[in-house]
């Protein structure tokens, strides 16, 4: 009789994560397990076959052999994990075929005898820079420790002199056969792990590793526009491979650090203008700060606080695009501190000449009450 789909005897998309399948198995053991089943049939296979459907979609391997050969892929997982060591037999014609496929997906090595590589792992570097570096872009000069190949060794892992030998288990291939009835499958040798080789005499720079870990000095050309998050990549520029492998990549993850006058949003910048009481009222100019130097900005006379100004192409020009963003200038009407007597007075007297039409001078404060007044009576 043939299995079920195991996606759908636990009621999960092929996209579950794994949290999402234990979560779903916990479920069908709580309703089917028979202790609280007890002498049903149905409900002991439904909890087998959920027990059984965990199992394997919780194992990333055998995961993996499952979605692309089904059930097959995963009985040829498990001959593969047990890894009885054999030689070739009546099922060598099948040998070529899935001894290549499940090669590929297990990381052993393919017809030929050929010894694993190791790919060397990706670095990840988190940069702060300041706006104008992003802005404009920059040079950084940063320093990354990472796995190397050893300089004494060249990466072999044996003392000056000597030389790996090849493994006696697998005979320098870095594959043992297993066979599991009809099939011969490989697998990695368990002695070398898959290198063909091993060291005898091991290096006392890197004590046979053929790798130590060491600093290096990296200049880094930032693209101008750059904004936190984006990620710049090295290549080549991360650990070290194993057996002759390639190296690894290094990823710069970019952090820009907050500014004291300027806020980023994309491509745009913001800031705050403070203004004086009198200029806002009357009118005029103020000199504003933008990162390719200080602009005039014209004040119309009765300008409210919190209006915005827009200065276009002061922004930033992200890494992306063609245009640049803009500036946005919010002023904010300063109030006058430390008056002295004389001053205060005068204030005083503006205030009081104002109050005779109050209503004209300061619309905002008249549409402010009668929202008020409106809202409490209901209208």
């Amino acid at each position: 009789m043939s299995k079920a789909d195991y996606y759908k005897v636990l009621d999960v998309p092929r996209t579950a994560t794994e949290a999402e399948i234990k979560k779903a198995y916990r479920r069908l053991a709580m309703k089917y397990h028979p202790d609280r089943n007890p002498n049903d049939k149905e409900a002991e296979e439904r909890f087998k076959e959920a027990k059984e459907a965990s199992e394997v979609l919780t194992d990333s391997q055998k995961r993996a052999a499952y979605d692309q050969y089904g059930h097959a892929g995963v009985e040829a997982a498990a001959a593969n994990a047990r890894g009885r060591a054999g030689g070739f037999g009546p099922g060598d014609a099948f040998s070529d075929i899935f001894g290549d496929v499940f090669g590929d997906i297990f990381g052993t090595a393919r017809r030929g005898g050929r010894s694993q590589v190791f790919r060397g792992a990706d670095l990840r570097y988190e940069m702060e820079l300041e706006l104008p570096q992003a802005v404009f872009g920059h040079t950084v000069e940063v320093e990354v420790p990472k796995l190397s190949e050893c300089e004494t060794c060249h990466g072999t892992g044996a003392a000056k002199g000597s030389s790996p030998a090849a493994c006696d288990t697998c005979g320098g291939a870095g594959q043992v056969r297993i066979s599991q009835g009809f099939f011969q499958l490989q697998q990695t040798c368990p002695r070398c792990r898959g290198a063909g080789t091993i060291v005898k005499n091991p290096c006392d720079t890197c004590l046979g590793q053929g790798r130590v870990r060491r600093s290096r000095k990296l200049s880094v050309k930032v693209p101008a526009g750059v904004d936190t998050g984006d990620r710049i990549r090295l290549g080549g520029e991360g650990e070290a491979g194993r057996n002759g492998g390639p190296p690894g990549d290094l990823y710069v993850e970019v952090h820009v650090r907050e500014h004291a006058i300027f806020e980023r949003d994309g491509e745009h910048l913001s800031c705050e203008v403070p203004i004086s009481f009198a200029t806002a009222a009357l009118g005029g100019t103020v000199e504003v700060p933008t990162l390719d130097g200080d602009v005039t900005l014209k004040i119309p006379a009765e300008t409210q606080s919190g209006r915005v100004f827009r200065l276009r192409d002061k922004g930033v020009k992200p890494v992306r695009s063609n245009s640049r963003g803009d500036l946005f200038c919010r002023v904010v009407v300063e109030t006058p501190v430390h008056l002295s007597s004389e001053q205060r007075e005068l204030i005083r007297q503006i205030e009081e000449s104002l109050q005779h039409d109050r209503h004209r001078h300061a619309p905002r404060e008249k549409g402010f009450f009668d929202g008020v007044k409106r809202f409490f009576s209901g209208a």
